[in-house]
C-alpha cells in the first residue's frame, strides 16, 4: 500500500530484456537506507518487489501483463523514474490510497502554466474516465493528484512547484505515456452494486445518496 506522496526519483541504470519479461536495474539513494529484500517499491506508481540491492541501486522483475499495462515499455537508459516505499505503520497518511496496481495509461496532450503551476491535459480511456471525478484522486506516475476539470475522454491536473521540482513530471512533455491508477474506492462500490443487482444486497444507488456518497 502506498499513499502517492513521491519519496525521490531515481534513474533506471540497466534494463536486461529475458523474453517477455524485464530486469530494471534502479539508481536511488533514500529509498535503500532500510531496504530489505523483498520490499515493495512503487517505480512510477508500479508496484514492484525488490528481488536485490546494493548501495546506490535496485533490482526488480517485471512480467508481460505489467508491460502490457503500463508505461515501463517506454523506459530507457537514465529515464529518471518516481520512487516511493510501501507506507510504514507509524507514517503519516499524505495523499490517498494507491495500491500500485496501474489501470492503464493516459497521453499528455496540453501543457500550460498558470502563474506558479502547471495544467496537465491527459486524454485516456473512456474505463479509466469512467472512475475519475471531480476533485476525486488519482494516481498519475504514482504522484497522488486532485482531479480539477473531467472531459469525455480526458481530464486536467494542475501541479504545484514542489511536486514538479521532486518529481519525475518536471521531464514530462506532450506526448509522453503516465501510468494512471483509479481511486479503488470507486471500482468497489460499482462491484457491490452490480452485484447487488443479481444477489438482493442492501448497497443501491439510493442508499449511498442518502448518505452523501
Amino acid at each position: 500500500m502506498f499513499t502517492g506522496i513521491i519519496e525521490e526519483t531515481g534513474s533506471i541504470s540497466a534494463i536486461l530484456r529475458n523474453g517477455n519479461s524485464i530486469r530494471l536495474t534502479v539508481h536511488a539513494d533514500k529509498i535503500l537506507q532500510d531496504m530489505k529484500t523483498g520490499d515493495s517499491i512503487a517505480v512510477n506508481g508500479i508496484c514492484l518487489t525488490a528481488t536485490g540491492f546494493t548501495a546506490s541501486t535496485f533490482t526488480a522483475d517485471v512480467m508481460r501483463e505489467t508491460i502490457v499495462r503500463t508505461s515501463l515499455s517506454h523506459l530507457r537508459h537514465g529515464s529518471i523514474v518516481n520512487l516511493e516505499r510501501a507506507l510504514s505503520v507509524n507514517g503519516r497518511f499524505g495523499g490517498h490510497i494507491v495500491t500500485g496496481h496501474i489501470d492503464g495509461t493516459g497521453t499528455i496532450i496540453k501543457m500550460e502554466r498558470d502563474t506558479a503551476a502547471m495544467w496537465y491535459t491527459v486524454k485516456t480511456t473512456s474505463k479509466i474516465m469512467g472512475y475519475i471525478v471531480e476533485k476525486g484522486s488519482i494516481a498519475m506516475d504514482g504522484i497522488s493528484l486532485t482531479v480539477a476539470k473531467t472531459a469525455r475522454d480526458s481530464f486536467c491536473v494542475s501541479v504545484i512547484p514542489h511536486t514538479m521540482e521532486h518529481t519525475a513530471l518536471v521531464s514530462k512533455r506532450i506526448h509522453d505515456t503516465v501510468n494512471l491508477e483509479n481511486d479503488y474506492i470507486g471500482k468497489y462500490i460499482e462491484k457491490f452494486i452490480l452485484d447487488g443487482k443479481e444477489n438482493s444486497s442492501d448497497l443501491t444507488r439510493e442508499l449511498l445518496g442518502k448518505y452523501g456518497y
